[in-house]
């Protein structure tokens, strides 16, 4: 979900741990991957016969590149989620995420917002 969706439907606060909430996932498969990688490739050691071996290695590699572009997708949305929200502080009296959307460009990850305590207007997005 884009960003000014996200923000409409939910307001920020909820898209931000939203957001956080997803991409974690992402940091659990790696983990899981990790530990799918370590027992594979200890099974692998322990393989008497060469066609298991094969099994375990594919597995290694299947548990790797899975962890690989696992952890690459957490990073990725970690920080974006990070950019906005470092965006949401008011420029004008500086509250934190205490705005309402008034537009959003046609890509939907650029909303123009005002703060609800000065009304001052500014850009969040990546």
């Amino acid at each position: 979900m884009d960003l000014a969706s996200g923000i409409r439907q939910r307001g920020f606060r909820r898209w931000y741990e939203r957001e956080l909430l997803h991409c974690h996932v992402f940091l659990a498969l790696t983990i899981a991957c990790l530990i799918g990688s370590i027992g594979a490739f200890e099974a692998a050691s322990q393989a008497r016969e060469s066609f298991n071996r094969w099994g375990n290695v594919a597995a290694i590699v299947i548990c790797v590149g899975t962890g690989l572009w696992a952890l690459r997708r957490y990073l990725y949305l970690l920080l974006y989620a990070e950019t906005v929200a470092k965006q949401a502080d008011c420029p004008g009296c500086g509250v934190y995420a205490r705005f309402q959307m008034v537009a959003a460009r046609d890509d939907g990850r650029f909303v123009q917002v005002r703060c609800k305590q000065c009304a001052h207007q500014w850009s969040i997005g990546t």
